[in-house]
């Protein structure tokens, strides 16, 4: 199991899997908890919209993603539904389609295009060299630190909307919001270009899921959703070299193994009561 270590493209992206692995997986915590799971996907794919254009005009192709998913997160976090007959993520999950769909188009446009496509789903993680991981942990290493320092304001805005659903009460809590997102944009922006769309998606919502199914302490939470992240990136590799299966896929099946125990133990400890008292039952001979 630990022969891919010795091969420096496998660590490689082990290596990028486990730093991305971890902002993601926290950031998850809250787009849970304010029920936004589209915004991963809008915002990957508006990432993607811009290496897209990049490709196609030849130019800016760090920047211009950068400046696409900057521009889309600021755009997010400024919509406010004031009829409660719609809800924010039908709005985000219309902006992804729409987004999906332009990405689509000019990347066909390109030469080799249909490969083009497949890497912004799945990513290259196998192709992930030193100066993309120095990349990365610079990078991911400013906006952890940015979210330790403020975290109690980020999670003031989560419970703020879980209580009564508003997300824009001042200029103060705007700000806030905007932050958010922007630490998600530039988080995907980064974790997109390795990792894929559909993989970066998984990251962001697989491990926060089931952490919250598993726990309701937030230190608890945080912990189980980093060891989720962790462990799906090395068995989702480890998967990937034993069996020849690429590695963006062989990672997000991991993942629904991982929300598959976890749905299976949550299911256990809800019905463990009834279990134990139908077990009590028997051995009297009631039933």
């Amino acid at each position: 199991m630990l022969e891919m270590l010795q091969i420096d493209f496998m660590v490689n992206a082990l290596v990028a899997c486990l730093i991305f692995g971890v902002l993601l997986s926290y950031l998850g915590i809250h787009v849970v908890g304010r029920g936004i799971v589209f915004v991963d996907l809008a915002l990957g794919q508006i990432s993607s919209f811009g290496v897209a254009i990049s490709e196609y005009l030849h130019i800016g192709h760090l920047w211009l993603p950068v400046l696409f998913t900057l521009a889309g997160a600021f755009l997010l976090s400024l919509i406010h539904i004031h009829d409660k007959r719609l809800k924010l993520e039908a709005i985000i999950g219309i902006i992804y389609v729409a987004t999906s769909a332009f990405t689509v188009l000019v990347i066909s446009k390109t030469p080799h295009g249909e490969s083009n496509i497949q890497e912004v789903l799945f990513g290259a993680l196998l192709a992930t060299t030193t100066a993309d991981i120095m990349r990365l942990t610079a990078a991911m290493g400013v906006l952890s630190l940015l979210h330790i320092l403020f975290h109690k304001h980020v999670y003031r805005m989560t419970e703020l909307i879980q209580a009564d659903g508003s997300y824009t009460v001042g200029i103060k809590e705007r700000a806030w919001n905007f932050f958010f997102y922007m630490s998600i944009g530039l988080s995907i922006v980064l974790a997109v270009r390795l990792g894929g769309v559909l993989p970066v998606f998984s990251y962001l919502i697989v491990p926060a899921v089931s952490a919250v199914m598993l726990a309701r302490n937030k230190s608890l939470i945080i912990v189980i959703a980093l060891a989720n992240s962790a462990i799906a990136g090395f068995f989702g590799l480890w998967l990937s070299y034993t069996y020849d299966f690429p590695a963006g896929p062989s990672i997000v099946a991991v993942f629904a193994i991982i929300f598959s125990v976890a749905s299976i133990l949550r299911f256990i400890r809800l019905h463990s009561g009834i279990l134990c008292i139908f077990t009590r039952l028997w051995r009297r001979g009631a039933i």
